[in-house]
């Protein structure tokens, strides 16, 4: 392999600016280096083949139909020094502890409201804030209980906080899948180097879920609710009920009795189910409660939930937080609430909900990537560099009507890495969403999923939109050097 050819456009996470390897992943490029160009290919395809096999694969919605699809995973993986993912982590950390306390806050006393540390009105147009939720609370007061914070690292190598998924976030599942996979492929170097392990996740959720039982002292018995085949992460779905041995359960399998018990159906009567993991959105998870004709969720759910008689994660309305305009609040809430400075930094964000903001953003709308507050996926997005004027003036239009439907943010020299293609080594972008799990204490994943856009040029990541997967290594490379 020829790396004299390898320019990355900003910070590459296994290259340094001079050509040469980062310390940690120097290990790793120079066994590629001793690879030809046919047996890297070859891996690559290994890898593919792997990955089929085991059927990682998504569901994407194309004209009308529902289209599985193998993840794309790039061979190459993405290396970070264990002592720069201590840091990450303690930042994680600090940032869950932060908005479960902010999800509670708001569902009771509504402190940081009061002492107007974040606007009330932020709180009243919030589209995911759920009055049903007001005055409940959640074993252990905690909320959020699985988060998935998505990272980006800037051109300089700064990391930030991009957004955190707190409603239902996806995508675990293929951060231990491609371990799996690149374990195939790379035993050699899995023997070799101090690889810090992914696999207690399953044991880890699990341990998660039962800490919220409200029978404490018997075995609980936990569900995980998926909205059902058709889901585009369903896979996900069948893959963790499996390694946790659980049930995988639909809407139709439970129901809620005139005790405020759910109950599961079973050849053998009803079985009371103490925890649920749920891949439902709020709106759908309770007929009784939100959208009346729902027939993905449970009548009676939020009835049972309230009662104490089951308990549910992530807890509905734990998407008051999961909002772009709240997530620029983040840092007064670490420090409204721990009495610290932020670790891990926001990306800066204009709010147009502000008329001095709206202003700056509507000025400078060919430099600004611009996002709606509550969409996900990569949708709805305006990356002001690469757009026409008529995009940008449609997106004007939208600002104006709806302020508080948008933020902007500075256009980011998204980091890279090499990935696989048919000239060699190729510069891609990428962005990391570890998994955190909260309970009586908060559980960080070693690493997380890699996301990387597979089109030269593409900033964005998402597999609905054609972006593919790369495990994730931390590395303890002083014992490996």
């Amino acid at each position: 392999m020829d790396w004299s050819r390898y320019r990355p456009p900003s910070y590459d996470e296994l290259i340094q600016a001079d050509g040469q390897p980062r310390a940690s992943a120097r290990r790793l490029i120079e066994y590629i280096t001793g690879l030809s160009r046919k047996e890297l290919a070859e891996r690559q395809l290994a890898a593919d083949l792997a990955a089929r096999e085991m059927g990682v694969t998504f569901t994407v919605y194309s004209e009308g139909r529902n289209v599985d699809r193998t993840l794309p995973f790039d061979v190459i993986p993405r290396v970070i020094p264990r002592s720069e993912w201590a840091r990450t982590e303690a930042g994680l950390r600090q940032r869950v502890q932060a908005l479960n306390l902010f999800i509670d806050d708001i569902y009771g006393e509504q402190r940081i409201l009061r002492d107007k540390v974040v606007p009330r009105a932020i709180l009243k147009e919030s589209v995911n804030f759920r009055e049903q939720c007001v005055g409940i609370r959640p074993p252990l007061g905690v909320w959020a209980h699985i988060c998935g914070s998505d990272l980006v690292r800037d051109g300089d190598g700064t990391l930030y906080v991009l957004e955190d998924n707190l409603r239902i976030p996806s995508g675990v599942s293929y951060l231990l899948e491609n371990r799996l996979v690149a374990k195939r492929v790379f035993p050699e170097l899995f023997e070799t180097t101090a690889i810090l392990p992914v696999d207690d996740y399953p044991a880890q959720l699990y341990d998660t879920l039962a800490a919220l039982s409200p029978r404490p002292g018997e075995q609980p018995v936990i569900a995980l609710l998926t909205p059902g085949i058709y889901n585009s992460a369903y896979f996900e779905h069948c893959y963790l009920a499996q390694s946790m041995g659980v049930e995988l359960v639909e809407g139709g399998d439970l129901f809620v009795g005139d005790d405020d018990v759910c109950y599961m159906r079973t050849v053998y009567g009803p079985r009371r189910v103490d925890v649920i993991y749920r891949r439902v959105d709020d709106l759908y998870i309770d007929p009784e409660c939100f959208v009346e004709d729902s027939v993905l969720g449970v009548r009676g759910l939020i009835r049972a939930w309230r009662a104490g008689k089951v308990a549910l994660a992530n807890a509905p309305g734990a998407g008051v937080a999961d909002d772009k305009v709240v997530y620029a609040y983040v840092p007064k809430m670490i420090r409204y609430y721990l009495d610290q400075d932020p670790i891990l930094p926001n990306v800066p964000t204009y709010l147009c909900d502000d008329a001095r903001q709206r202003k700056y953003v509507l000025e400078h709308l060919a430099e600004l990537v611009v996002k709606p507050a509550n969409e996900s996926g990569g949708y709805g997005m305006l990356v002001g560099p690469r757009s026409t004027k008529r995009q940008r003036e449609q997106f004007a239009k939208l600002i104006a009507a709806r302020p508080r439907n948008y933020i902007a943010q500075p256009t980011l020299s998204l980091s890279t890495a090499p990935v696989v293609t048919e000239t060699g080594p190729q510069p891609r972008h990428l962005d990391l969403r570890p998994f955190v799990l909260s309970r009586h204490d908060i559980y960080v994943t070693t690493g997380g999923l890699t996301r990387v856009a597979m089109k030269k040029g593409s900033l964005v990541v998402n597999s609905s939109q054609g972006g593919g997967a790369k495990d994730t290594w931390i590395v303890d490379f002083e014992e490996s050097a």
